[in-house]
Protein backbone atom coordinates (compact mmCIF):
# COMPACT_ATOMS: atom_id res chain seq x y z
CA UNK A 1 0.00 0.00 0.00
CA UNK A 2 1.35 3.26 -1.27
CA UNK A 3 2.09 5.45 1.64
CA UNK A 4 0.68 8.46 0.20
CA UNK A 5 -2.65 6.97 0.22
CA UNK A 6 -2.28 6.92 4.27
CA UNK A 7 -1.73 10.59 4.27
CA UNK A 8 -5.34 11.87 5.56
CA UNK A 9 -5.98 14.67 8.01
CA UNK A 10 -8.91 16.16 9.65
CA UNK A 11 -12.49 15.41 7.44
CA UNK A 12 -10.49 13.23 4.94
CA UNK A 13 -9.05 11.11 7.60
CA UNK A 14 -12.83 10.18 9.25
CA UNK A 15 -14.23 9.79 5.15
CA UNK A 16 -11.26 7.02 4.82
CA UNK A 17 -12.18 5.71 8.74
CA UNK A 18 -15.50 5.37 6.86
CA UNK A 19 -14.68 3.11 4.16
CA UNK A 20 -12.21 1.23 5.69
CA UNK A 21 -14.46 0.08 8.09
CA UNK A 22 -17.46 -0.62 5.81
CA UNK A 23 -15.49 -2.69 3.42
CA UNK A 24 -13.28 -4.31 6.15
CA UNK A 25 -13.60 -7.79 4.52
CA UNK A 26 -12.61 -6.57 1.18
CA UNK A 27 -9.72 -4.40 2.54
CA UNK A 28 -8.26 -7.63 4.57
CA UNK A 29 -8.93 -9.58 1.53
CA UNK A 30 -6.74 -7.18 -0.69
CA UNK A 31 -4.07 -6.75 1.82
CA UNK A 32 -3.50 -10.20 2.45
CA UNK A 33 -2.85 -10.80 -1.14
CA UNK A 34 -1.15 -7.28 -1.34
CA UNK A 35 1.62 -9.15 1.53
CA UNK A 36 1.36 -12.17 -0.24
CA UNK A 37 2.66 -10.78 -3.63
CA UNK A 38 5.27 -8.47 -2.43
CA UNK A 39 6.70 -11.24 0.19
CA UNK A 40 6.31 -14.37 -2.72
CA UNK A 41 9.99 -14.50 -2.83
CA UNK A 42 11.53 -14.91 0.87
CA UNK A 43 12.55 -17.83 2.18
CA UNK A 44 9.98 -17.93 4.51
CA UNK A 45 6.59 -18.00 2.83
CA UNK A 46 9.09 -20.39 0.23
CA UNK A 47 9.59 -22.51 2.94
CA UNK A 48 5.70 -23.34 3.60
CA UNK A 49 4.17 -22.37 0.23
CA UNK A 50 6.75 -24.50 -2.17
CA UNK A 51 4.88 -25.04 -5.70
CA UNK A 52 1.67 -22.98 -4.73
CA UNK A 53 0.74 -18.93 -6.42
CA UNK A 54 2.58 -16.67 -3.72
CA UNK A 55 -0.94 -14.86 -3.91
CA UNK A 56 -2.93 -17.63 -3.40
CA UNK A 57 -5.11 -16.68 -0.11
CA UNK A 58 -6.41 -19.86 0.27
CA UNK A 59 -2.97 -21.80 0.59
CA UNK A 60 -1.75 -19.46 3.29
CA UNK A 61 -4.72 -20.39 5.05
CA UNK A 62 -4.02 -24.24 4.65
CA UNK A 63 -0.07 -23.90 4.89
CA UNK A 64 1.33 -21.30 6.86
CA UNK A 65 1.42 -21.87 10.70
CA UNK A 66 0.71 -19.90 13.95
CA UNK A 67 3.40 -19.13 15.00
CA UNK A 68 5.37 -17.20 18.55
CA UNK A 69 8.28 -14.45 18.90
CA UNK A 70 11.06 -17.97 19.44
CA UNK A 71 9.66 -19.50 16.20
CA UNK A 72 10.45 -16.23 14.10
CA UNK A 73 13.57 -15.04 16.07
CA UNK A 74 15.99 -16.86 14.13
CA UNK A 75 15.14 -15.30 10.79
CA UNK A 76 14.98 -11.94 12.68
CA UNK A 77 18.41 -12.95 13.94
CA UNK A 78 19.99 -14.08 10.78
CA UNK A 79 19.15 -10.35 9.79
CA UNK A 80 20.46 -8.77 12.32
CA UNK A 81 23.78 -10.18 11.81
CA UNK A 82 24.04 -8.69 8.29
CA UNK A 83 21.82 -11.45 6.21
CA UNK A 84 19.26 -9.89 3.38
CA UNK A 85 15.81 -8.73 4.48
CA UNK A 86 14.37 -11.53 2.00
CA UNK A 87 15.09 -14.26 4.35
CA UNK A 88 11.10 -12.85 5.53
CA UNK A 89 10.44 -9.45 3.87
CA UNK A 90 10.51 -8.48 0.24
CA UNK A 91 10.95 -4.97 0.95
CA UNK A 92 14.69 -3.93 2.91
CA UNK A 93 13.87 -4.25 6.77
CA UNK A 94 15.28 -0.60 7.86
CA UNK A 95 15.31 -0.99 11.38
CA UNK A 96 14.42 -3.49 14.36
CA UNK A 97 11.70 -2.17 16.84
CA UNK A 98 12.77 -3.26 20.48
CA UNK A 99 9.81 -3.86 22.73
CA UNK A 100 9.15 -2.64 26.59
CA UNK A 101 10.48 -6.23 27.78
CA UNK A 102 9.01 -6.32 30.76
CA UNK A 103 5.79 -8.73 29.86
CA UNK A 104 7.73 -11.41 29.10
CA UNK A 105 11.40 -10.78 30.93
CA UNK A 106 13.00 -9.49 28.36
CA UNK A 107 12.88 -6.95 24.70
CA UNK A 108 11.41 -8.75 21.96
CA UNK A 109 13.13 -7.14 18.12
CA UNK A 110 10.51 -6.59 15.35
CA UNK A 111 11.74 -5.96 12.07
CA UNK A 112 9.83 -3.04 10.10
CA UNK A 113 10.00 -1.15 7.03
CA UNK A 114 9.93 2.07 6.05
CA UNK A 115 6.31 2.40 4.89
CA UNK A 116 5.36 1.47 8.26
CA UNK A 117 6.09 4.91 9.74
CA UNK A 118 3.52 5.70 7.31
CA UNK A 119 0.69 3.30 8.80
CA UNK A 120 1.79 4.64 12.19
CA UNK A 121 1.55 8.46 10.90
CA UNK A 122 -2.13 7.53 9.88
CA UNK A 123 -3.21 6.02 13.07
CA UNK A 124 -2.06 9.44 14.66
CA UNK A 125 -3.94 11.25 12.31
CA UNK A 126 -7.02 10.17 13.38
CA UNK A 127 -6.56 10.68 16.60
CA UNK A 128 -7.70 14.98 16.85
CA UNK A 129 -10.37 14.56 13.96
CA UNK A 130 -11.67 11.80 16.32
CA UNK A 131 -11.39 14.06 19.53
CA UNK A 132 -13.06 16.93 17.84
CA UNK A 133 -16.24 15.64 17.45
CA UNK A 134 -16.28 15.53 21.43
CA UNK A 135 -14.09 18.27 22.73
CA UNK A 136 -14.16 22.17 20.93
CA UNK A 137 -11.52 24.52 21.36
CA UNK A 138 -8.49 22.24 21.15
CA UNK A 139 -7.04 24.45 18.78
CA UNK A 140 -6.85 27.76 20.39
CA UNK A 141 -4.47 26.12 23.04
CA UNK A 142 -1.14 23.61 23.45
CA UNK A 143 -0.69 20.18 23.82
CA UNK A 144 1.70 18.99 26.95
CA UNK A 145 2.41 15.34 26.53
CA UNK A 146 5.13 14.00 28.13
CA UNK A 147 7.01 12.03 25.29
CA UNK A 148 10.76 10.27 26.10
CA UNK A 149 12.94 8.70 23.85
CA UNK A 150 15.50 5.58 24.59
CA UNK A 151 19.17 5.58 23.83
CA UNK A 152 19.08 3.85 20.35
CA UNK A 153 21.73 0.48 20.00
CA UNK A 154 22.74 -1.20 16.50
CA UNK A 155 22.78 -5.10 15.74
CA UNK A 156 25.65 -6.76 14.69
CA UNK A 157 25.16 -5.32 10.80
CA UNK A 158 24.39 -2.15 11.72
CA UNK A 159 20.77 -1.50 11.58
CA UNK A 160 18.74 0.78 14.28
CA UNK A 161 17.65 -1.06 17.47
CA UNK A 162 15.01 1.08 18.98
CA UNK A 163 11.29 1.53 20.54
CA UNK A 164 8.22 1.62 18.33
CA UNK A 165 8.17 5.20 20.04
CA UNK A 166 11.50 6.54 19.58
CA UNK A 167 11.48 5.60 15.97
CA UNK A 168 8.51 7.85 15.23
CA UNK A 169 9.34 10.88 17.51
CA UNK A 170 13.07 10.89 15.50
CA UNK A 171 11.19 10.46 12.07
CA UNK A 172 10.41 13.24 9.59
CA UNK A 173 6.49 12.45 10.11
CA UNK A 174 6.86 13.48 13.96
CA UNK A 175 9.07 16.64 12.72
CA UNK A 176 6.61 17.66 10.14
CA UNK A 177 3.54 17.34 13.17
CA UNK A 178 4.15 21.37 14.08
CA UNK A 179 2.66 22.08 10.35
CA UNK A 180 -0.76 20.42 12.07
CA UNK A 181 -2.64 23.10 13.99
CA UNK A 182 -3.60 20.79 16.90
CA UNK A 183 0.05 19.63 17.23
CA UNK A 184 0.95 22.98 18.68
CA UNK A 185 2.83 21.21 21.83
CA UNK A 186 4.87 22.55 24.99
CA UNK A 187 7.94 20.75 24.68
CA UNK A 188 10.62 21.45 22.24
CA UNK A 189 11.64 18.52 20.23
CA UNK A 190 15.14 19.25 22.06
CA UNK A 191 13.55 18.16 25.66
CA UNK A 192 11.52 15.39 23.76
CA UNK A 193 14.70 13.91 22.22
CA UNK A 194 17.12 13.95 24.83
CA UNK A 195 18.39 10.80 25.77
CA UNK A 196 18.59 11.54 29.55
CA UNK A 197 14.97 10.85 30.69
CA UNK A 198 15.92 12.87 33.60
CA UNK A 199 16.91 15.97 31.93
CA UNK A 200 14.36 15.41 29.43
CA UNK A 201 11.33 15.15 31.96
CA UNK A 202 12.58 18.12 33.63
CA UNK A 203 12.43 20.08 30.33
CA UNK A 204 9.59 18.77 29.57
CA UNK A 205 7.57 19.88 32.92
CA UNK A 206 9.21 23.21 32.74
CA UNK A 207 7.83 24.07 29.31
CA UNK A 208 4.63 22.89 30.24
CA UNK A 209 4.94 25.03 33.39
CA UNK A 210 5.64 27.87 31.41
CA UNK A 211 2.75 27.81 29.02
CA UNK A 212 0.00 26.74 32.06
CA UNK A 213 -2.40 28.71 31.25
CA UNK A 214 -2.44 27.90 27.28
CA UNK A 215 -2.48 23.90 27.99
CA UNK A 216 -6.00 22.38 26.71
CA UNK A 217 -5.10 18.73 27.00
CA UNK A 218 -2.48 17.02 28.79
CA UNK A 219 -1.08 13.28 29.13
CA UNK A 220 1.70 10.89 28.11
CA UNK A 221 1.84 7.43 26.23
CA UNK A 222 1.10 5.67 29.35
CA UNK A 223 -0.53 6.69 32.40
CA UNK A 224 2.43 5.21 34.98
CA UNK A 225 4.78 7.69 32.86
CA UNK A 226 2.00 10.64 33.37
CA UNK A 227 2.22 10.05 37.21
CA UNK A 228 5.79 9.51 37.10
CA UNK A 229 5.87 13.09 36.32
CA UNK A 230 3.81 14.16 38.90
CA UNK A 231 5.79 12.52 41.48
CA UNK A 232 8.92 14.39 39.88
CA UNK A 233 7.31 17.18 40.00
CA UNK A 234 6.76 17.04 43.30
CA UNK A 235 10.50 16.68 43.89
CA UNK A 236 11.28 18.93 41.80
CA UNK A 237 9.00 22.10 41.80
CA UNK A 238 10.79 24.41 43.99
CA UNK A 239 13.46 24.16 41.21
CA UNK A 240 11.43 24.81 38.53
CA UNK A 241 9.83 27.70 39.95
CA UNK A 242 13.83 29.17 40.61
CA UNK A 243 14.33 28.72 36.96
CA UNK A 244 11.05 30.94 35.78
CA UNK A 245 11.39 33.42 38.45
CA UNK A 246 15.39 34.05 37.22
CA UNK A 247 14.81 33.06 33.92
CA UNK A 248 17.89 31.13 34.50
CA UNK A 249 17.74 27.34 33.33
CA UNK A 250 19.11 25.05 36.18
CA UNK A 251 22.49 23.67 35.93
CA UNK A 252 21.76 19.64 36.45
CA UNK A 253 20.55 20.84 32.27
CA UNK A 254 23.58 19.84 30.81
CA UNK A 255 22.05 18.69 27.36
CA UNK A 256 22.82 21.21 24.96
CA UNK A 257 20.02 21.05 23.13
CA UNK A 258 17.60 21.35 25.79
CA UNK A 259 19.87 24.30 27.19
CA UNK A 260 19.37 26.09 24.18
CA UNK A 261 15.69 25.44 23.49
CA UNK A 262 14.60 25.98 27.26
CA UNK A 263 17.08 29.34 27.39
CA UNK A 264 15.26 30.51 24.61
CA UNK A 265 11.68 29.66 26.33
CA UNK A 266 12.70 30.99 29.46
CA UNK A 267 13.86 34.60 28.07
CA UNK A 268 12.96 37.30 30.68
CA UNK A 269 12.32 36.50 34.36
CA UNK A 270 8.88 35.70 35.46
CA UNK A 271 8.31 36.23 39.17
CA UNK A 272 4.84 36.42 39.10
CA UNK A 273 4.11 33.12 36.88
CA UNK A 274 6.66 31.85 39.65
CA UNK A 275 4.65 32.70 42.92
CA UNK A 276 1.78 31.36 40.32
CA UNK A 277 3.21 27.85 40.91
CA UNK A 278 4.94 28.01 44.23
CA UNK A 279 1.09 28.90 45.52
CA UNK A 280 -0.13 25.63 44.33
CA UNK A 281 2.50 23.38 44.73
CA UNK A 282 3.18 24.45 48.34
CA UNK A 283 -0.57 23.40 49.48
CA UNK A 284 -0.45 20.58 52.04
CA UNK A 285 -2.51 18.45 49.80
CA UNK A 286 -1.98 18.20 46.09
CA UNK A 287 -5.61 16.63 45.32
CA UNK A 288 -6.57 18.12 42.04
CA UNK A 289 -2.87 19.93 41.13
CA UNK A 290 -3.50 18.81 37.94
CA UNK A 291 -6.51 20.77 37.32
CA UNK A 292 -4.93 23.91 39.47
CA UNK A 293 -1.74 24.18 37.13
CA UNK A 294 -3.71 23.73 34.28
CA UNK A 295 -7.04 25.11 34.59
CA UNK A 296 -8.08 25.26 30.69
CA UNK A 297 -6.94 21.33 30.36
CA UNK A 298 -10.22 19.05 29.09
CA UNK A 299 -9.12 16.05 29.49
CA UNK A 300 -5.98 13.36 30.36
CA UNK A 301 -4.90 11.55 27.69
CA UNK A 302 -3.03 8.22 28.33
CA UNK A 303 -3.57 4.50 27.81
CA UNK A 304 -5.53 3.33 30.89
CA UNK A 305 -7.07 -0.08 30.07
CA UNK A 306 -5.54 -3.38 31.01
CA UNK A 307 -2.94 -3.28 33.90
CA UNK A 308 -2.74 0.89 33.33
CA UNK A 309 -6.53 1.08 34.86
CA UNK A 310 -4.35 0.28 38.26
CA UNK A 311 -3.76 3.79 37.99
CA UNK A 312 -7.45 5.51 37.58
CA UNK A 313 -7.83 6.08 41.35
CA UNK A 314 -4.48 8.13 41.28
CA UNK A 315 -5.26 10.36 38.05
CA UNK A 316 -8.32 11.11 39.06
CA UNK A 317 -7.12 12.36 42.72
CA UNK A 318 -4.64 14.27 41.33
CA UNK A 319 -7.29 15.91 38.68
CA UNK A 320 -10.05 15.96 41.59
CA UNK A 321 -12.00 13.88 38.77
CA UNK A 322 -12.71 16.72 36.68
CA UNK A 323 -11.32 15.39 33.54
CA UNK A 324 -11.98 12.96 31.51
CA UNK A 325 -9.38 9.98 30.84
CA UNK A 326 -8.94 9.41 27.14
CA UNK A 327 -7.42 6.44 25.95
CA UNK A 328 -6.93 6.76 22.02
CA UNK A 329 -5.48 4.07 20.48
CA UNK A 330 -4.19 0.48 20.51
CA UNK A 331 -1.08 -0.32 19.45
CA UNK A 332 2.16 -2.51 19.81
CA UNK A 333 6.10 -2.70 18.82
CA UNK A 334 4.61 -5.57 15.73
CA UNK A 335 1.60 -3.19 14.62
CA UNK A 336 -0.75 -0.22 14.92
CA UNK A 337 -4.05 -1.67 15.56
CA UNK A 338 -6.64 0.77 15.90
CA UNK A 339 -8.18 3.35 17.70
CA UNK A 340 -11.66 4.92 20.65
CA UNK A 341 -13.89 6.26 18.35
CA UNK A 342 -15.82 6.87 21.69
CA UNK A 343 -13.11 8.62 23.32
CA UNK A 344 -14.82 10.29 26.46
CA UNK A 345 -16.34 6.83 27.56
CA UNK A 346 -15.59 5.26 30.82
CA UNK A 347 -12.39 3.98 31.08
CA UNK A 348 -13.85 0.41 32.10
CA UNK A 349 -16.01 0.33 28.64
CA UNK A 350 -13.36 1.57 26.88
CA UNK A 351 -13.17 -0.42 23.08
CA UNK A 352 -11.11 -0.64 19.69
CA UNK A 353 -11.45 -0.88 16.34
CA UNK A 354 -9.40 -2.16 14.39
CA UNK A 355 -8.04 -0.64 11.58
CA UNK A 356 -8.20 -3.58 8.41
CA UNK A 357 -5.67 -1.30 6.41
CA UNK A 358 -2.73 -1.86 8.72
CA UNK A 359 -2.26 -5.92 8.68
CA UNK A 360 -3.74 -8.99 8.09
CA UNK A 361 -5.89 -10.01 11.75
CA UNK A 362 -6.75 -13.57 12.40
CA UNK A 363 -7.64 -14.49 15.82
CA UNK A 364 -8.02 -17.70 18.04
CA UNK A 365 -11.50 -18.23 19.85
CA UNK A 366 -11.25 -18.72 23.55
CA UNK A 367 -12.92 -20.40 25.99
CA UNK A 368 -12.67 -19.00 29.85
CA UNK A 369 -10.25 -21.53 30.63
CA UNK A 370 -8.29 -21.46 27.58
CA UNK A 371 -7.21 -17.72 28.42
CA UNK A 372 -4.17 -18.62 30.05
CA UNK A 373 -3.13 -20.88 27.09
CA UNK A 374 0.57 -21.72 26.89
CA UNK A 375 2.30 -20.57 23.91
CA UNK A 376 3.90 -23.33 23.34
CA UNK A 377 0.26 -25.29 22.01
CA UNK A 378 0.08 -25.72 18.54
CA UNK A 379 -2.66 -24.36 16.69
CA UNK A 380 -4.67 -25.74 14.49
CA UNK A 381 -5.35 -23.51 11.52
CA UNK A 382 -8.96 -24.07 10.63
CA UNK A 383 -9.52 -22.98 14.18
CA UNK A 384 -8.39 -19.52 13.10
CA UNK A 385 -11.53 -17.10 12.36
CA UNK A 386 -10.82 -13.48 10.56
CA UNK A 387 -11.67 -10.22 11.51
CA UNK A 388 -15.17 -9.93 10.37
CA UNK A 389 -16.42 -13.52 11.53
CA UNK A 390 -15.43 -12.93 15.23
CA UNK A 391 -18.61 -12.60 17.62
CA UNK A 392 -19.88 -10.07 20.31
CA UNK A 393 -19.03 -11.25 23.67
CA UNK A 394 -16.74 -13.74 22.57
CA UNK A 395 -13.10 -13.96 23.69
CA UNK A 396 -9.95 -14.14 21.58
CA UNK A 397 -5.98 -14.01 20.69
CA UNK A 398 -4.94 -11.67 18.17
CA UNK A 399 -2.70 -12.99 15.42
CA UNK A 400 -1.34 -10.65 12.98
CA UNK A 401 0.58 -10.77 9.41
CA UNK A 402 2.48 -7.93 8.51
CA UNK A 403 3.80 -6.37 5.11
CA UNK A 404 7.59 -6.31 7.49
CA UNK A 405 7.69 -10.32 7.65
CA UNK A 406 5.64 -11.44 10.56
CA UNK A 407 3.37 -14.16 8.99
CA UNK A 408 0.36 -15.63 11.60
CA UNK A 409 2.24 -14.21 14.51
CA UNK A 410 0.88 -14.23 18.32
CA UNK A 411 1.14 -11.09 19.84
CA UNK A 412 0.34 -12.15 23.33
CA UNK A 413 -3.21 -9.93 23.47
CA UNK A 414 -6.32 -11.45 24.52
CA UNK A 415 -9.68 -9.27 23.55
CA UNK A 416 -12.94 -9.14 23.72
CA UNK A 417 -15.56 -8.14 21.11
CA UNK A 418 -18.35 -5.41 22.64
CA UNK A 419 -19.35 -4.59 19.18
CA UNK A 420 -19.11 -3.15 15.83
CA UNK A 421 -18.53 -0.66 13.96
CA UNK A 422 -20.01 -0.58 9.83
CA UNK A 423 -18.60 -3.83 9.22
CA UNK A 424 -15.53 -4.01 11.77
CA UNK A 425 -15.33 -5.21 15.56
CA UNK A 426 -14.51 -3.26 18.28
CA UNK A 427 -12.74 -4.94 20.66
CA UNK A 428 -11.91 -4.32 24.63
CA UNK A 429 -7.94 -5.32 25.56
CA UNK A 430 -8.35 -8.35 28.22
CA UNK A 431 -5.18 -8.88 28.98
CA UNK A 432 -1.41 -10.20 28.26
CA UNK A 433 -1.49 -14.01 27.57
CA UNK A 434 1.50 -14.87 29.03
CA UNK A 435 1.36 -12.96 32.48
CA UNK A 436 0.69 -15.78 35.01
CA UNK A 437 1.00 -16.26 38.27
CA UNK A 438 0.69 -20.01 39.39
CA UNK A 439 2.09 -22.30 42.51
CA UNK A 440 0.17 -25.54 41.78
CA UNK A 441 -2.34 -26.11 40.01
CA UNK A 442 -3.88 -22.89 39.63
CA UNK A 443 -3.43 -19.82 36.73
CA UNK A 444 -4.10 -16.69 37.63
CA UNK A 445 -3.72 -14.39 34.44
CA UNK A 446 -3.16 -10.56 34.43
CA UNK A 447 -6.98 -9.86 34.73
CA UNK A 448 -7.86 -11.58 37.58
CA UNK A 449 -4.64 -10.15 39.72
CA UNK A 450 -5.30 -6.51 38.89
CA UNK A 451 -9.22 -7.70 39.96
CA UNK A 452 -8.13 -9.04 43.24
CA UNK A 453 -6.27 -5.68 43.90
CA UNK A 454 -9.05 -3.18 43.04
CA UNK A 455 -11.52 -5.19 45.68
CA UNK A 456 -8.69 -5.28 48.02
CA UNK A 457 -7.25 -1.45 47.41
CA UNK A 458 -10.66 -0.08 48.43
CA UNK A 459 -10.10 -1.48 52.03
CA UNK A 460 -7.01 1.67 52.26
CA UNK A 461 -9.32 4.43 51.03
CA UNK A 462 -11.23 5.55 54.43
CA UNK A 463 -7.17 5.96 55.77
CA UNK A 464 -7.09 8.31 53.21
CA UNK A 465 -4.16 6.15 51.74
CA UNK A 466 -3.68 5.56 48.36
CA UNK A 467 -2.85 2.68 46.38
CA UNK A 468 0.12 3.90 43.78
CA UNK A 469 1.96 0.90 42.62
CA UNK A 470 1.80 -3.17 42.75
CA UNK A 471 3.71 -6.22 41.43
CA UNK A 472 3.56 -9.90 42.22
CA UNK A 473 5.81 -12.53 42.66
CA UNK A 474 5.55 -16.52 42.88
CA UNK A 475 7.17 -17.24 45.84
CA UNK A 476 8.48 -20.94 45.97
CA UNK A 477 11.43 -21.18 48.00
CA UNK A 478 9.44 -22.92 50.95
CA UNK A 479 6.77 -25.13 50.59
CA UNK A 480 3.99 -24.71 50.08
CA UNK A 481 5.04 -22.24 48.04
CA UNK A 482 2.41 -18.81 47.71
CA UNK A 483 1.84 -15.55 46.30
CA UNK A 484 3.94 -12.06 47.33
CA UNK A 485 2.59 -9.16 46.50
CA UNK A 486 4.63 -5.59 46.72
CA UNK A 487 2.66 -2.50 47.48
CA UNK A 488 3.86 0.75 47.35
CA UNK A 489 1.50 2.77 49.12
CA UNK A 490 1.13 6.47 49.54
CA UNK A 491 -0.33 8.45 52.34
CA UNK A 492 -2.42 11.57 50.88
CA UNK A 493 -1.94 14.55 52.96
CA UNK A 494 -5.44 15.72 53.95
CA UNK A 495 -6.86 19.05 53.14
CA UNK A 496 -7.88 21.90 55.98
CA UNK A 497 -11.39 20.11 55.30
CA UNK A 498 -11.43 16.56 55.62
CA UNK A 499 -11.79 14.79 58.48
CA UNK A 500 -9.46 13.22 61.38
CA UNK A 501 -9.10 9.60 60.07
CA UNK A 502 -7.19 6.56 62.10
CA UNK A 503 -3.86 5.75 60.89
CA UNK A 504 -3.34 2.53 58.65
CA UNK A 505 -2.42 -0.24 60.91
CA UNK A 506 -1.40 -3.94 60.31
CA UNK A 507 -5.31 -5.66 60.10
CA UNK A 508 -6.35 -2.98 57.98
CA UNK A 509 -3.32 -5.08 55.56
CA UNK A 510 -4.13 -8.34 56.51
CA UNK A 511 -7.85 -8.10 55.58
CA UNK A 512 -6.67 -6.59 51.88
CA UNK A 513 -4.66 -9.85 51.95
CA UNK A 514 -7.92 -12.44 52.68
CA UNK A 515 -9.85 -9.32 50.23
CA UNK A 516 -7.55 -10.31 47.30
CA UNK A 517 -7.68 -14.59 48.55
CA UNK A 518 -11.64 -13.84 48.56
CA UNK A 519 -11.60 -12.48 44.96
CA UNK A 520 -9.03 -14.60 43.25
CA UNK A 521 -11.11 -17.72 41.55
CA UNK A 522 -12.08 -21.34 42.30
CA UNK A 523 -8.96 -23.25 41.52
CA UNK A 524 -6.63 -20.98 43.73
CA UNK A 525 -9.02 -21.20 46.90
CA UNK A 526 -9.26 -25.01 46.69
CA UNK A 527 -5.23 -24.92 46.37
CA UNK A 528 -5.07 -22.59 49.57
CA UNK A 529 -8.32 -24.48 51.56
CA UNK A 530 -8.63 -27.82 50.63
CA UNK A 531 -5.32 -29.19 48.62
CA UNK A 532 -3.35 -26.91 51.00
CA UNK A 533 -0.88 -26.92 48.20
CA UNK A 534 -0.73 -22.73 48.18
CA UNK A 535 0.43 -21.02 51.77
CA UNK A 536 -1.35 -17.61 52.72
CA UNK A 537 -1.11 -14.52 50.59
CA UNK A 538 1.61 -11.90 51.34
CA UNK A 539 1.15 -8.44 50.85
CA UNK A 540 4.78 -6.58 51.56
CA UNK A 541 5.00 -2.81 51.83
CA UNK A 542 7.72 -1.34 50.27
CA UNK A 543 9.40 2.32 50.39
CA UNK A 544 7.63 5.66 48.50
CA UNK A 545 9.97 5.50 45.14
CA UNK A 546 10.61 1.80 45.12
CA UNK A 547 8.75 1.45 41.98
CA UNK A 548 10.81 4.17 40.07
CA UNK A 549 13.97 2.54 41.29
CA UNK A 550 12.04 -0.45 39.71
CA UNK A 551 11.53 1.59 36.74
CA UNK A 552 15.41 2.74 36.32
CA UNK A 553 16.81 -0.72 36.69
CA UNK A 554 14.59 -1.93 33.60
CA UNK A 555 15.34 1.25 31.87
CA UNK A 556 19.05 0.71 32.25
CA UNK A 557 18.08 -3.08 31.05
CA UNK A 558 17.06 -1.65 27.96
CA UNK A 559 13.30 -1.01 28.53
CA UNK A 560 11.96 2.84 27.28
CA UNK A 561 10.29 5.45 29.39
CA UNK A 562 7.89 5.97 27.28
CA UNK A 563 7.17 1.85 26.78
CA UNK A 564 7.50 0.74 30.10
CA UNK A 565 4.59 -0.58 32.12
CA UNK A 566 5.21 -2.45 35.55
CA UNK A 567 5.59 -5.86 35.14
CA UNK A 568 2.77 -7.23 36.90
CA UNK A 569 5.11 -10.50 37.66
CA UNK A 570 8.50 -10.22 38.43
CA UNK A 571 10.96 -12.90 36.54
CA UNK A 572 13.91 -11.02 37.25
CA UNK A 573 16.27 -11.53 39.93
CA UNK A 574 17.68 -8.40 39.87
CA UNK A 575 14.29 -6.63 40.51
CA UNK A 576 13.25 -9.18 43.14
CA UNK A 577 16.56 -8.14 44.82
CA UNK A 578 15.64 -4.37 44.64
CA UNK A 579 12.20 -4.65 45.45
CA UNK A 580 13.23 -7.05 48.62
CA UNK A 581 15.64 -4.53 49.83
CA UNK A 582 13.10 -1.76 50.22
CA UNK A 583 10.47 -3.63 52.14
CA UNK A 584 9.05 -1.95 55.16
CA UNK A 585 6.79 -4.35 56.37
CA UNK A 586 4.97 -7.89 55.70
CA UNK A 587 1.59 -9.12 55.96
CA UNK A 588 -0.06 -12.37 55.49
CA UNK A 589 -3.60 -13.45 54.91
CA UNK A 590 -4.70 -14.30 58.51
CA UNK A 591 -7.13 -17.29 57.31
CA UNK A 592 -8.38 -19.47 54.52
CA UNK A 593 -10.25 -18.27 51.35
CA UNK A 594 -14.21 -19.50 51.70
CA UNK A 595 -14.41 -22.71 49.02
CA UNK A 596 -16.99 -24.52 48.48
CA UNK A 597 -16.93 -28.27 46.53
CA UNK A 598 -18.41 -28.36 43.39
Amino acid sequence: MDGKKLEYKGDEALKELQKLTLEADKVQEDLLKSILTRNKMTEYLQKHMTGVSMSDVHEFKKKVPVITYKDIYPYIKRIANGEESSVISGHPITEMLSSSGTSGGKPKLTPSIAEDLDRRTFVYNLIMPIMNQYVTGLDDGKAMFLYFVKAEMSTPCGLPARTVLTSYYKSKHFKLRSRDLYNDQTSPDEAILCDDSNQSMYCQLLAGLIHRQQVTRLGAVFASALLRSISFLERNWISLCNDIRTGQLNSMITDSGCRLAMSAMLKLADPRLADEIENICSRRSWKGIVCDLWPKAKYIEAVVTGSMSQYIPALEYYSRGKLPLVCTMYASSECYFGVNLKPLSDPANVSFTLLPNMCYYEFIPLGESETYMDEDEEISLDRLVELVQVKIGCYYELVVTTFSGLNRYRVGDVLQVNGFHNKTPQFRFICRRNVILSIDSDKTNEEDLHKSVMTAKRLLEPYNALLVEYTSYADTSSVPGHYVLYWEIKHCTPSVLDKVISPLGPKVLQDCCIAMEEDLDYVYRRCRTHDKSIGPLEIRVVKTGTFDSLMDLFIKQGASINQYKTPRCIKSDAALKLLNSNVKACFFSPRNPTWIPL
